[in-house]
């Protein structure tokens, strides 16, 4: 488990050497925004719950959001209690406030609960820009210092596993 810590550690300062540039740091942080307490999911979401057409993915999309944040953020860094990034390696610098555990991302746990719904019940172009915008919303969180490599693998993870449950267990999509 120490090499993999090392390794993660190691990967995180290999993408801050290369990709930190001054002029780059406004757009991450706006990205990383859009993730703060997964309000632009829940947004996105709820909007969608409020069209008849689109009731049932807004409240699928709300299911595992509030499932997968459950399991990420009370469970999980609970369980693991990893520090951030910043606290533990002198040479990092973060872009951003971050408190709390760093293991799973609970930014990209939240945008990939809902994108992963929406990957799976609309349309693909709309499915697709969701899914691109929770990548990037997972990369800022490594930009700016603030998780590391595993705590982004593990946010996807996490949104994948609550999103699936969610999708599963409810009737309207237990054949899917």
């Amino acid at each position: 488990m120490a090499y993999l810590t090392q390794l993660d550690a190691q990967l995180l300062l290999l993408l801050h050497d290369a990709l930190h540039h001054e002029p780059l740091h406004t757009f991450w942080r706006g990205i990383s925004l859009l993730g703060d307490l997964g309000w632009f999911w829940a947004f996105t979401a709820v909007l969608l719950a409020l069209n008849p057409k689109t009731r049932s993915v807004g409240l699928a999309a709300i299911a595992a959001l509030a499932l997968s944040t459950f399991i990420s953020n009370v469970i999980l860094k609970n369980a693991v209690m990893r520090p951030r990034p910043f606290e533990a390696l002198a040479q990092l610098v973060p872009l951003a406030e971050a408190s709390g555990y760093s293991f799973p991302s609970g930014h990209t746990t939240a945008a990939f609960a809902c994108a992963f719904v929406y990957w799976r019940l609309l349309p693909k172009w709309f499915g697709s820009m969701a899914v691109l915008l929770a990548v990037l919303i997972a990369f800022s969180r490594l930009y700016l210092g603030v998780h590391y490599p595993l705590d982004v693998l593990g946010g996807i993870a996490t949104a994948y596993i609550g999103s699936t449950l969610v999708l599963k267990t409810l009737p309207r999509f237990s054949h899917s």
